[in-house]
């Protein structure tokens, strides 16, 4: 009788349509890949030129992946070709689109066009601030390019994923160069951070929180187990303080302190590993005592 909790694997490819584009799996059969082969699978959006970015390997099969389907074949130089026309005739078409859009006096921006490999159906990724009756432009595009006709609203988030550009770190933006999906990105962990809650020195360059607020959510979260918070009065090797903050990542503490030769307030950073806590009240302060 077979384990309740035994899981079962498949054998597939990963595969990317675009540079920094989310990771799709496809089962390979007998044929063999290489990193950065072009292959033609097919998708629910029809059939797509796709590039091999891990070979043959084992997953687990869960609900989240959904169906996993064959690889078509390995892209041939015509293949190559008929991809590198359907990605030059983009500007042309977005030109041809926008034109469109001003036309019908829409309130909406368009921000990306592509082919299925295919050419079955002609997408177009716009934002918006309210929903937009676009009918009558779809009519016209489908009577123009003779194909189905798609417009797909996206978010602000994504819009900065195709457009690309430079963040506040001065570096190409996260999401366009090697981020493949959005994870959830909360104030609380701007907070654990101790990072200012300007929102302009907290939000990226679509509006929303910084990506990278996530990258060391977990280091913080540990590091913040510690027994110490501001306020408490410690021993350290040049006798008892205050703690007046907490540098986590550099695992010291900044103590205020009384010289006993100057008999002067001093402020040193001390390592949290060579501090004790005196016994505290509810508080987390000696009764009656100052530094």
């Amino acid at each position: 009788m077979e384990g309740k909790n035994e899981s079962k694997k498949t054998i597939v490819i990963a595969v990317r349509f675009t540079e920094v584009g989310k990771i799709h799996y496809f089962k390979p059969n007998k044929m063999n890949f290489k990193n950065g082969e072009n292959v033609i699978v097919e998708t629910i959006r029809g059939v797509e030129f796709g590039t091999v970015i891990k070979e043959r390997h084992g997953i687990e099969i869960t609900e989240k992946l959904g169906e996993i389907k064959n690889v078509i074949r390995k892209a041939t130089k015509s293949d190559v070709k008929k991809n590198k026309k359907n990605n030059e005739e983009k500007e042309e078409i977005k030109k041809i689109c926008i034109d469109k859009i001003k036309t019908h006096k829409l309130d909406m921006n368009l921000i990306d066009v592509e082919y299925t490999f295919d050419r079955t159906k002609l997408l177009f990724y716009f934002t918006a601030e309210d929903r937009v009756d676009f009918r009558n432009l779809v009519k016209d595009l489908a009577g123009m390019f003779r194909t189905r006709i798609e417009l797909r609203q996206v978010g602000v988030r994504d819009e900065a994923k195709i457009i690309n550009g430079i963040g506040k770190c001065g570096r190409m933006l996260c999401c366009a160069t090697f981020l493949t999906s959005f994870q959830v990105v909360s104030l609380k962990m701007a907070k654990e951070q101790r990072i200012s809650l300007n929102p302009n020195k907290i939000s990226g360059s679509c509006g929303r929180l910084m990506c990278c607020l996530k990258y060391e959510e977990e280091v913080y979260k540990e590091l913040s187990k510690i027994k110490f918070k501001e306020g408490d009065i410690v021993e350290t090797k040049e006798g008892r303080g205050e703690i007046i903050s907490i540098l986590l990542l550099k695992g010291e503490v900044k103590v205020k302190i009384r010289d006993k030769k100057t008999d002067e307030v001093v402020i040193r950073e001390v390592k949290i590993k060579d501090i004790e806590t005196k016994e505290r009240d509810n508080k987390g302060i000696i009764k009656n005592e100052t530094i």
